[in-house]
């Protein structure tokens, strides 16, 4: 355990923490809530009819008292004020004051916060107990005596439930811990399974319930049984995962081998189970009988689970094996066919020729040979990378502009207008994210037959690229032989933006018979 938490004081800010622990507030925050408003709801109706009235918890102790009882003055609207006041009081206090302490936030008008609302509690649950129990005022000999005690206890209850908040927080941010850390827990402790460290965290929510339910004939028993059986599941199932399965299916038959040593294990582990139980019950039968329990629970529940779980991801990871081989060698593949176009070769053969047309003084074949040089090292070389400079990516776009406009300047019914800025500050792309725009709108917006025009606008500003193309559209004729190429494709564009930058874009595309339009918003790191 202590390695646990050497680790979580190494790689684990609180920053981190807090906010790895939003999405654990949402589903707490709509849990809570769904609680609340079905209790409210189920405590309305039970409160409409006649024959829950007459069954009301406090109703016998004021016919006792001989004191006259009125059901929504002495029961219904006590409880459901005081029901409402727990509810936002819980609210406040989890979701704001005490996450704003372990940021160690305005410390002292939280720690007000927490006192005012430690102060209103008690004074809420005194008043509304002064209707619920007024049939107490007749066991004191004076009004004072019978509020100095009611009030006395509401402020202890209060305190009792900021302790219970206390403990919640300390189970609640230590499950958040252990499931956001579940991978890395297990990488430097192998036999510490992500599966296992959720049965913690289940185990852990409900040892609180437990705790919080009030003590009846049953409780000692379901409390021994959780606080036994579900740990020793856990460190059964962990072990299993280990060791237990693991060497057995090496053997023969692995399932028969695996229960044998399963039995022999609970066995060893019966007599010292029963001795704890019994430790803390201070009851014999109590104490041997969960001993039984464990060993059929264990046995009949989690044994075949931990074999059904194991084998599952067995399966799982020979699926991701045969997955990450294909891949492989999909990969070598690529490599072999990139390696075949030999860069060294190629630069130095566009070498020679740049040279031979400096020359002959041929000024525009020498500026389209360098500007195809450009691309051609940044395709076999940056293009290979996850994230590139985005100053690199506007640099291949404006070569390509470039040598585009080699071929259609001589025209002049082709207008190409560009308006690219190089962002002020560094920031990263995913490489050939913007080309496939451009190139689109070459491929389909011009003709040497017809008037045509391309409009190219990048520019950033606080770390968001905005790219607008807007170009002409022609119909290619039947015998060009690009008309049912479709190059990269803004399809595939789109899957990229949407594996890359999810959440993080807006890409629109309007088209008209003559004109196409595509504007990018892209949120950049």
């Amino acid at each position: 355990m202590s390695k646990v938490l050497s680790f979580s004081m190494e790689d684990f800010s609180i920053k981190d923490f807090l906010k790895k622990s939003e999405n654990f507030n949402k589903v707490e925050f709509w849990a809570v809530t769904t609680f609340f408003v079905y209790g409210v709801f189920f405590f309305i109706t039970d409160g409409l009819d006649p024959v829950s009235q007459l069954r009301a918890s406090n109703k016998f102790l004021f016919d006792q008292a001989k004191i006259p009882y009125h059901y929504y003055e002495n029961y219904f609207f006590p409880k459901l004020i005081r029901f409402t006041f727990l509810f936002l009081a819980f609210m406040i206090l989890n979701f704001t004051v005490v996450p704003r302490l372990i940021r160690q936030e305005a410390v002292t008008r939280n720690m007000l916060l927490l006192f005012a609302l430690f102060v209103l509690g008690g004074l809420v649950i005194g008043t509304t107990d002064t209707y619920i129990k007024n049939y107490l005022f007749v066991n004191f000999d004076t009004e004072l005596a019978a509020y100095n005690s009611i009030f006395r206890t509401s402020f202890l209850y209060a305190f009792w439930l900021l302790l219970m908040l206390g403990l919640y927080s300390v189970i609640k941010y230590a499950g958040v811990y252990l499931l956001s850390n579940a991978e890395a827990i297990h990488a430097k402790h192998p036999y510490v399974t992500p599966g296992g460290l959720v049965a913690v965290v289940v185990w852990m929510i409900g040892l609180f319930v437990l705790l919080m339910v009030n003590a009846d004939e049953d409780i000692e028993e379901v409390l021994a049984a959780w606080f036994v059986i579900v740990p020793s599941g856990i460190l059964f199932y962990w072990y299993a995962f280990y060791s237990l399965i693991p060497s057995s299916l090496n053997k023969k038959k692995p399932f028969l081998i695996y229960i044998g040593k399963t039995i022999l294990i609970l066995l060893i582990s019966f007599l010292p189970v029963s001795l704890f139980v019994l430790l803390i019950t201070q009851c014999e039968a109590l104490g041997f009988g969960m001993g039984m329990f464990n060993v059929a629970v264990q046995l009949l529940i989690t044994a075949p689970l931990s074999w059904v779980i194991f084998r599952r991801q067995m399966m799982g990871k020979e699926e991701i094996y045969v997955l990450k081989t294909a891949l492989g060698q999909s990969h070598a593949n690529f490599d072999f066919l990139r390696s075949q176009i030999n860069p060294h070769f190629l630069f130095n053969a566009l070498n020679t020729i740049y040279g031979t047309a400096i020359q002959e003084k041929a000024e525009r074949t020498s500026e389209g040979i360098e500007k195809l040089g450009d691309m051609m090292r940044f395709m076999l070389q940056e293009n290979m990378q996850e994230k590139i400079s985005l100053t690199r990516e506007i640099e291949y776009l404006e070569n390509y502009i470039n040598l585009q406009k080699l071929r259609t300047d001589p025209n002049p019914n082709i207008r190409i207008q560009t308006q690219i800025e190089c962002p002020p500050i560094p920031v990263q792309i995913a490489p050939m994210l913007l080309i496939p725009f451009v190139e689109n709108a070459f491929k389909h917006g011009i003709s040497f037959r017809e008037p045509s025009h391309i409009s190219i606008t990048v520019e950033v500003r606080e770390n968001t690229l905005y790219l607008d193309v807007y170009n002409s559209k022609h119909v290619k004729a039947e015998n060009d032989p690009e008309k049912n190429k479709s190059g990269i494709g803004l399809s595939n564009v789109q899957q990229r933006l949407q594996l890359l930058y999810p959440g993080k874009h807006e890409l629109m595309i309007r088209e008209s018979g003559k004109e196409f339009f595509v504007h990018l918003t892209l949120q950049l790191s």
